[in-house]
């Protein structure tokens, strides 16, 4: 199933509304990615949305990506 491992969310589902005001049923998805996180010092893969994400990286609970040198 489409949901966020942390926070939960799912689809949201509503009408999509043509110009002509026809109403035909619609499904929107949240944006999530897959990402590795260290938890309890074990790594975890989880299905987070970008939302989770972004938030994480404000309370500083994911660390920053590290650039390898070339």
């Amino acid at each position: 199933m489409r949901k966020c491992d942390i926070t939960g969310k799912g689809r949201q589902t509503g009408n999509n509304v043509s110009f002509s005001q026809r109403h035909t049923k619609k499904v929107w998805w949240p944006n999530l990615q897959k990402k590795t996180l260290i938890i309890d010092g074990k790594k975890v893969t989880l299905k987070v949305s970008t939302q989770a994400l972004r938030t994480l990286k404000k309370k500083g609970l994911l660390a920053p990506a590290v650039p390898t040198a070339k």
